[in-house]
């Protein structure tokens, strides 16, 4: 595959990533996690440096009765990454039939109460962040593995 090649996803606990950034790692690895009350299911793509590993992608499905709305999901998220909520600047971008938040390496939403979308990237592949982040859909459209 090219590095200028899009590639699928595939799913994720129940959501199909419809595109990966040209460039991310090929090395994927799946996590199940919980934190604060809400479940993970988490993709990485990541790639060896001479430093170790650098993960380019990270794409978390995540549920929990606390995700009520977006601006709970906003102030998990805070809590989750060690963020000043003052501090914090996003924009809305259209995502289905809602808006979801971003700060140009990290993009999230409320699919509906209980579940959320959360996609972070290196800001070498922002310019890919909301393209990635527009092509999750719920359900198992798309290809087949």
């Amino acid at each position: 595959m090219s590095s200028g090649e899009r590639r699928d996803g595939g799913l994720l606990d129940g959501f199909h990533i419809g595109q990966v950034p040209a460039g991310v790692g090929d090395e994927v690895s799946d996590f199940a996690t919980e934190w604060g009350d809400v479940r993970f299911a988490s993709r990485v793509w990541e790639r060896q440096t001479p430093e170790g590993h650098r993960v380019d992608l990270r794409v978390h499905v995540l549920r929990g009765d606390r995700l009520v709305d977006v601006t709970a999901l906003r102030d998990f998220l805070c809590e989750y990454h060690e963020r000043d909520p003052a501090e914090w600047h996003l924009s809305e971008f259209p995502q289905g039939d809602s808006a979801g938040l971003h700060d140009g390496v990290q993009a999230f939403w409320l699919v509906e109460p209980g579940v959320a979308v959360n996609v972070l990237t290196l800001p070498e592949f922002s310019d890919a962040l909301l393209p990635t982040a527009r092509s999750i859909q719920a359900g198992d459209s798309g290809p087949q593995e």
